[in-house]
């Protein structure tokens, strides 16, 4: 007898965390068929192939030739390459994670194919029109059969928005997954050492967004911000050829900021351990530094991680560079955050379980408990400890 067979299409170096939580617990329940697909949406074989290397994933079973362009020119060459590897693959699932391009392509093409799309990250909202991240996010879940939510924000933003409570799943957060599978290791890394840093003495630095990079304004405040906080304590940068680019076209060159190549997933992880603030525009690192118990400073006018601001340690600065020499003395604040719930390293197995109830995949001995959660959706009940993690570092 056939099994189902449930397609992972990822596009950028975050959907491979996200993703991977995810596929090893479907390899571990045994009862259906994976193949993962990258679209090259993002591809730098230096990182890339380390990513691969440190999760538990697999190399993609097809690599599409997507590229860089505009997110219609993205978008579009996705939508025509995944609908032809749609038919002649026949899923019976589409899984999508996150919110970039691919992810909106991959939901599309599944859903004109009727085939299922699960949406894994669903129900997050910045409510700013302006980002394209946004769009792809409402369009994915609304074409979606399965929305697994990683925070109690996101149901409610999913059921305002009228979808049917019978499709979302919470089951918290699934990077959060690999980053407690890695911490320990990446701590004992040592990173810092690398560039003459000390635990716990420098600023980590990540920045991509075209609303800020792309601005020659906003750059060079950015960078001048940057150097005054360098003043009183080291700035580590790990940048992104295209942030790069940005940085040398607008003429920002540091004297005291240090700026380096872009880092694989576990040195990375262990230069922001060891870090005593980050600054970011990253949705992904607003969570871990949360996970971590690191402060955060946000430089975007929102968020759509809003459980990082209440529960964890971001601060949303706006989009304000002016206010980044704010940050070596908020370092040295108070500071409280509690792990929002589920993010306890097990929601690749509640995310397992869902997609296989949703395919009837189950086996009778693994069939899950569900319990209301107090607004018609569910959240998934699975036989091991979900107490949340006290912060690491």
């Amino acid at each position: 007898m056939r099994r189902h067979l449930v397609v992972h299409v990822v596009g950028a170096r975050p959907n491979y965390m996200k993703v991977a939580p995810v596929y090893s617990e479907l390899e571990q329940l045994g009862t259906v068929e994976q193949r993962l697909v990258h679209t090259g949406q993002h591809y730098d074989p230096e990182i890339n192939d380390v990513f691969f290397a440190e999760l538990p994933l697999p190399k993609p079973h097809t690599q599409l030739t997507v590229g860089s362009g505009s997110h219609a020119e993205q978008t579009a060459r996705a939508l025509v390459e995944l609908e032809r590897l749609f038919i002649e693959l026949r899923p019976d699932l589409v899984v999508v994670p996150g919110d970039v391009n691919s992810t909106l392509a991959a939901a599309l093409a599944a859903a004109k194919l009727n085939i299922a799309v699960c949406h894994l990250e669903a129900g997050l909202r910045s409510f700013d029109p302006t980002m394209p991240e946004e769009h792809n996010r409402r369009l994915t879940d609304h074409v979606s059969s399965l929305l697994l939510t990683p925070s109690e924000d996101a149901n409610e933003n999913l059921i305002v928005e009228g979808v049917a409570p019978e499709k979302i799943e919470l089951v918290g957060n699934t990077m959060i997954d690999t980053l407690l599978a890695n911490v320990e290791a990446a701590i004992e890394l040592e990173a810092w050492r690398e560039f003459e840093l000390r635990r716990k003495g420098y600023v980590l630095v990540t920045l991509h967004r075209p609303a800020l990079v792309d601005s020659t304004h906003l750059i060079t405040e950015t960078l001048w911000g940057l150097e005054e906080i360098a003043r009183q304590i080291p700035v580590i940068f790990p940048v992104h050829p295209r942030t790069r680019a940005r940085l040398e076209a607008a003429g920002a060159v540091p004297e005291r900021v240090k700026l380096v190549a872009p880092l694989p997933y576990t040195r990375f992880l262990s230069l922001q351990a060891g870090a005593s603030g980050v600054v970011t525009d990253s949705g992904g690192i607003q969570e871990e530094t949360t996970v971590l118990g690191i402060p955060c400073f946000t430089l975007r006018d929102n968020t759509e991680r809003p459980v990082t601001v209440t529960h964890g340690t971001n601060v949303v600065l706006g989009l304000n560079p002016e206010r980044l020499p704010e940050i070596p003395s908020r370092l040295r604040w108070p500071r409280r955050n509690v792990v929002p719930p589920l993010w306890d390293g097990l929601a690749g197995r509640r995310a397992a379980l869902a997609i296989e109830e949703l395919l009837g995949a189950a086996q009778p001995k693994r069939v899950a408990v569900t319990a209301s959660n107090g607004n018609g959706t569910r959240n998934r009940a699975v036989s091991v400890p979900v107490a949340a993690p006290a912060p690491v570092g």
